[in-house]
């Protein structure tokens, strides 16, 4: 989707990172055309000066709007939405809907997503081959407060799908490969993340959750 003369926006991808993963998702519920960039990150593509002057934090993914630059997956997608969205559902405009949205985006930042690099790092530097106990509790933590978001609710934030949903889903589903979310043990999550993945706007993300599994159990062997 473009206006006037003004070029489809360019988005910087590493394709098995869940903020990548986000922002597609993200673009496909939005109807929004992207000039997909993909950069080479074994190859250190990420390091190169005409990378790191769009972002110096040298991360994935990063949004280069016709002239905006964003870089963090979270801002990208609420800059979407505000920009190309027909309506305010993924992220709504109301103070304190928006909160809600917001404070469950903030968990998937400060607390899912730290724990995931953390181990998946270490399997790319070589210290482990297998996840350590301390790291399984750390994410079967994360999978409690999950289970008490989804208490009364289908969604993690609102009573409807948003942005909060897609980002935890997104990390989530590639936590569950390093620490399985057990059905029994977290019914309300399980069935959360089989909502998800069942939703048409999912139907081309389940290749890059295959990209993320295969390359990391390639350090477990």
């Amino acid at each position: 989707m473009s206006t006037g003369h003004q070029r489809d926006p360019v988005l910087y991808v590493l394709y098995a990172s869940p903020a990548v993963r986000s922002v597609l998702v993200t673009a496909k519920i939005l109807n929004l055309k992207l000039d997909e960039r993909e950069v080479d990150f074994l190859k250190g593509e990420h390091l190169k000066p005409e990378y790191l002057k769009l972002n110096p934090l040298h991360t994935m993914p990063t949004l280069n709007d016709n002239g905006n630059v964003i870089n963090d997956s979270h801002a990208i997608n609420t800059y979407l939405v505000g920009k190309y969205g027909q309506d305010d559902s993924l992220y709504p405009k109301g103070l304190y809907q928006r909160a809600l949205v917001d404070q469950k985006l903030a968990f998937n930042l400060g607390k899912l997503y730290p724990i995931l690099v953390s181990v998946d790092y270490a399997y790319m530097k070589g210290e482990i081959k297998a996840i350590p106990s301390e790291d399984i509790e750390r994410i079967r933590t994360l999978y409690d407060f999950l289970e008490a978001f989804l208490e009364n609710s289908d969604w993690i934030s609102l009573g409807t799908f948003s942005l909060a949903d897609i980002h935890c889903y997104t990390t989530i589903s590639c936590m569950n490969f390093h620490v399985t979310l057990d059905e029994k043990i977290y019914p309300k999550s399980y069935g959360w993340m089989m909502r998800c993945r069942s939703l048409p706007c999912f139907s081309d993300d389940h290749e890059r959750v295959k990209l993320f599994e295969d390359y990391f159990k390639s350090f477990q062997e």
